[in-house]
């Protein structure tokens, strides 16, 4: 009877790793290419424009049980969510002092930066394809100076994969200089980013601003964190809000949406420039990976690397976002890293 269950749970394993249909819809008219797994809705790429935001991004990300691992604010508020960073959209790539240029904090209600702001703009979708077990994104962007004029061409292809369980995406870019050196001076404000959902939060007992189910923002001295269950941690083993300017191969995210159990893993490719990664990763929802910063994500401990990408050169990024619905052990996220390093 153990045998005969044992063969029974292996093969209920295989059945949830088994992997899934996605499918790419490419909508021009709504400026957004949609991504679903099993009919699914999984993502979105979205590049709506400078108007509405001052990037492309991936927005929203869902688990596989269909619920968002993104905030809301300010495209969708969702009640109790926090109002800050209007910037923080989805999954973004970008950074805060290129040439001179935030193109970090660039958004339509910018307070509190001088600028000036560099912009990305969405340029062309250069392939779409579906597949029975995997889907490919490949997008290229354009980024502005203050002027309108480019000063870096991005290609980025994106892959999506799915199980029952979980949710992959995998990101490839690579921005290339144009006619002039391109500088990425040490700025904690970079690099890839995911804005999330308020479960995945770190409690707090700070005062903030929240909004309400009509989008209407609200101070709060005393903080609800009832659901809010966010915890990082770690290739290093370090954990909670102590991973801020620590370096690792990769970052677990883990809490409960509405019942689900649910990790959110980044990670870093060995082949990125400045590996293992800086985390600029918060508390307050803000889950970031920082490469280009030694000096400022190390308090100045590290000596600074002011990139230097020289004009008409290429410059490649790779990270993989690993979205289970239940725990994900710290040996399969290290195996994932020396996969990705072959």
């Amino acid at each position: 009877m153990k045998k005969l269950t044992f063969a029974f749970c292996l093969l209920a394993f295989g059945a949830m790793a088994q992997k899934q249909s996605v499918q790419l819809i490419n909508n021009t008219a709504q400026k957004r290419v949609d991504v679903t797994i099993d009919g699914k809705p999984f993502t979105s790429y979205i590049y709506p424009g400078p108007d509405v935001l001052k990037k492309p991004v991936l927005y929203p990300i869902r688990t596989a049980g269909g619920n968002f691992i993104t905030r809301g604010w300010p495209m969708d508020p969702r009640p109790g969510e926090r109002v800050d960073h209007p910037h923080h959209v989805g999954m973004w790539l970008n950074y805060g002092d290129v040439n001179g240029h935030d193109f970090w904090n660039n958004s339509n209600d910018v307070k509190g930066h001088g600028g000036p702001f560099g912009t990305i703009v969405h340029t062309a979708i250069k392939s779409l394809k579906s597949g029975k077990d995997v889907g490919e994104l490949v997008v290229t962007a354009d980024w502005l100076d203050k002027d309108g004029k480019p000063m870096l061409q991005e290609t980025t292809t994106f892959v999506f994969r799915g199980t029952a369980k979980d949710r992959t995406i995998d990101r490839t870019t690579t921005l290339k200089a144009l006619d002039k050196d391109v500088t990425f001076k040490d700025n904690k404000e970079g690099m890839v980013a995911i804005r999330l959902a308020r479960q995945l939060e770190h409690p707090s007992n700070k005062p903030e601003v929240f909004t309400d189910a009509s989008g209407v923002a609200t101070k709060v001295s005393q903080m609800d964190n009832t659901g809010v269950t966010g915890k990082y941690k770690s290739s290093e083993g370090i954990e909670g809000e102590k991973v801020w300017g620590t370096r690792a191969k990769w970052m677990n995210l883990t809490g409960v949406i509405n019942g689900e159990t649910v990790s959110v893993a980044l990670i870093d490719n060995p082949k990125n420039i400045g590996y293992p990664t800086y985390w600029h990763s918060r508390g307050y929802g803000l889950y970031a990976a920082n490469p280009l910063a030694p000096s400022i994500m190390s308090e100045g401990k590290d000596k600074p690397m002011n990139y230097v990408l020289p004009a008409g050169k290429s410059v490649t990024f790779k990270y993989e976002v690993l979205i289970t619905s239940g725990a994900v052990s710290d040996e399969v996220l290290s195996q994932k890293v020396n996969q990705l390093a072959n």
